[in-house]
């Protein structure tokens, strides 16, 4: 390493191992759909994230020579099977990259609020910059055709109001009335029917085309908590008259030859998982009723359960990479005394 460079923190360390296996992992997928996508537009959108998840490669190769730091294997062209047939439909992919990139857009903004040193700073202010673009790239060719999932509307408040009971914070007594939702309320909601739809049908699509049936009953597992947890956040918004989201139609084809590796869709889904448990932390901190709250910590621990059943999985088979991390100071001591 060089003596004029700053070493790099364990925050920074973690982000960029992080950034590699995210953007190795979309680089497979990504370049699966470049292949059978017909829409131009749609086309367009997914190149442009491709290129980028193969650009954030390249820079993220010279951070870990540079640093002289174990490149980990990630995912590469092995993990995806390009003679397959298409899989995925036009609308799936746009919604697909539109979904990551919302997902991107926090994890860089946390990657960058954690680091210190220039040369990453810079590395994740542009990558939040990129994302952002990306992000909107998608929302635009999706509004374009009709695809976007907007958030409801509500009526525009012209005065301002404090709340005046403890009863607004209230919501877990079955026999009196809740109070109606409020904006964020409605937003966290509405956003979580979305992201559990992409989830349903990332899923399904994992488990008909892996040869694996431990593998499968996994991805039909999750298609199924997804499943369960859309009816209770849209039956939450209809009880409250708010219209359910309008999807697209992200359907994927009957295709059942294998396309991804295990290893890769077990990430995959361990990554979605990840994200969905921080949605619903974020929910549930920034939801003022009760039973709101009380509905996504439960949920949550549906999620890490199943997660943990993946993790198992994957470490079963050693498709799990370890994290860097430090070494085990009484396990080397143990070791020096009985040589």
């Amino acid at each position: 390493m060089h003596q004029n460079k700053t070493r790099l923190t364990a925050a920074e360390i973690a982000s960029l191992w992080t950034s590699y296996m995210n953007d190795s992992m979309a680089r497979c997928v990504l370049g699966f759909m470049l292949k059978h996508l017909e829409d131009k537009e749609i086309k367009g959108v997914v190149q442009y994230a491709y290129d980028l998840a193969s650009g954030h490669l390249k820079k993220l190769v010279k951070f870990y020579k540079q640093d002289e730091l174990a490149l980990p294997d990630g995912f590469s062209d092995n993990d995806v099977y390009m003679g397959a047939p298409w899989l995925f439909s036009d609308i799936f992919c746009l919604t697909y990259v539109n979904h990551m990139a919302r997902t991107g857009l926090i994890a860089y903004g946390g990657f960058l609020s954690m680091s210190s040193r220039e040369d990453i700073c810079d590395y994740y202010t542009k990558g939040l910059y990129e994302t952002s673009v990306l992000y909107n790239k998608s929302n635009r060719t999706a509004l374009k055709k009709g695809l976007l999932a907007r958030h409801p509307y509500i009526e525009t408040p012209n005065v301002t109001e404090y709340i005046d009971t403890k009863n607004y914070l209230s919501g877990l007594n079955p026999l009196a009335n809740k109070r109606p939702l409020n904006a964020i309320e409605i937003s966290h909601l509405y956003m979580n029917v979305m992201t559990n739809a992409m989830g349903v049908n990332l899923s399904l699509s994992f488990a008909q085309t892996s040869p694996s049936k431990e593998v499968s009953d996994f991805m039909l597992r999750g298609a199924e908590i997804a499943n369960k947890h859309i009816k209770i956040f849209s039956d939450i918004l209809l009880q409250n008259d708010i219209p359910t989201p309008r999807l697209p139609d992200v359907s994927v084809s009957n295709s059942v030859t294998k396309t991804f590796s295990d290893k890769l869709v077990m990430f995959h889904m361990s990554l979605i998982s990840a994200a969905g448990t921080g949605n619903y932390a974020t929910a549930a901190a920034a939801s003022q009723r009760s039973d709101l709250a009380m509905n996504y910590e439960r949920l949550s621990i549906e999620i890490a359960k199943y997660a943990k059943t993946g993790a198992d999985i994957m470490i079963k088979h050693h498709w799990m990479e370890k994290p860097p991390g430090t070494k085990d100071r009484k396990k080397l001591a143990s070791s020096k005394k009985g040589s």
